[in-house]
């Protein structure tokens, strides 16, 4: 190690107090104040947990898109009543658009099966759509304010480090044991502010590669002498390679040729069309941008196509007044593409 790790003292599990007490008394220095650490509102906390699942907190924040969101839906029935359209709009820049049309099952089955009022107990709210057991555990925590085992990628890397731990925390049983760890470690007495304390202690001090402990407050709780070599995952799955070739085109009225999209990944968002490589061999490329989701690297290239007039229409393919663009749902890689060939062409 380049620097001196406090030493450790005792196990977190048999110091249960004293561990809690380090904790949330670094936690009321030290803590940020996030939007959604000001309500107790299930459906306010429950729009934050699944825009936070897989988008960092300064892309849900550094756009607005939590306030905006809830700013267009502000409760469960305006989510319920959303059409596809202005739910995509809304989500848009947030990725994953699957979380979007699931957070509107979960509110259409509150108000369908509970009469509008979220279950408290943690069978119930698995059983809701689009809830599995780290949100039910964050609502049970920051609302209900019951003890919860509340586990996310912050959390896991504490536990790991705590216990000097080299299993796979990305394992079946250890991400298992770690929800019963914190269970056990969670403080009946103020749950909320304990699982915001810790999460934040991972975001913040005991983050990954080199963490700051010389500055952490439960480092005397914590038996790792090597912090940098935790947590340990399984080998990650390959990258695979993918090209997108995608067409720009007018009309002669000035009409933008787009494609409205039916998979079940992006349902309902719009891209420019795709074609094949042999059908945009002999156009001139005008744009091209690589971009990452899930386990795949997509290289996309916008090919110019000026006349429209042997265009083969596809499912999907509409032509769309550019003054309308604006208000459709992109993922952000084909917003970002067509913002830059609008400024050109």
């Amino acid at each position: 190690m380049g620097f001196n790790k406090p030493r450790f003292r005792t196990s977190a599990f048999s110091a249960k107090h004293e561990f809690r007490h380090a904790l949330t008394d670094w936690f009321s220095r030290e803590g940020k104040d996030y939007p959604w650490r000001r309500t107790t509102e299930p459906y306010a906390v429950l729009v934050s947990e699944i825009m936070l699942q897989q988008t960092q907190i300064a892309t849900v924040l550094g756009k607005h898109h939590y306030t905006r969101f809830l700013e267009k839906f502000p409760d469960l029935a305006a989510l319920a009543r959303a059409d596809d359209e202005s739910l995509l709009k809304a989500w848009e820049g947030l990725g994953y658009y699957r979380r979007a049309r699931m957070l509107r099952e979960t509110a259409r089955a509150v108000l369908d099966i509970h009469h509008g009022i979220f279950p408290h107990e943690e069978a119930e709210l698995l059983k809701l759509p689009g809830i599995g057991p780290y949100t039910a555990a964050a609502l049970r925590a920051f609302c209900f304010r019951q003890p919860s085992g509340l586990v996310d990628g912050n959390v896991s890397r504490i536990f790991a480090r705590m216990a000097a731990d080299p299993s796979p925390v990305d394992s079946s049983a250890v991400i298992r044991k770690h929800r019963d760890w914190a269970l056990d470690l969670c403080d009946p007495g103020d749950p909320a502010t304990y699982q915001h304390a810790i999460m934040e202690l991972g975001q913040t001090i005991c983050r990954p590669g080199r963490p700051a402990c010389e500055r952490c407050p439960i480092a005397s709780f914590c038996a790792c002498s090597e912090p940098e070599e935790l947590p340990r995952k399984k080998p990650p799955a390959v990258i695979s390679e993918i090209d997108e070739h995608a067409l720009f085109c007018r009309d002669d009225e000035g009409l933008i040729l787009l494609h409205q999209e039916s998979g079940s990944r992006r349902n309902g968002m719009w891209k420019l069309p795709l074609r094949s490589p042999c059908e945009c061999a002999a156009l001139e490329e005008i744009y091209s941008a690589s971009y990452m989701i899930t386990r795949y690297r997509v290289s996309l290239r916008v090919f110019l196509l000026e006349n429209s007039g042997g265009l083969e229409m596809r499912t999907g393919d509409r032509w769309v007044d550019p003054d309308a663009i604006t208000a459709l749902p992109f993922a952000t890689p084909y917003r970002k593409a067509l913002n830059r060939i609008l400024e050109n062409h």
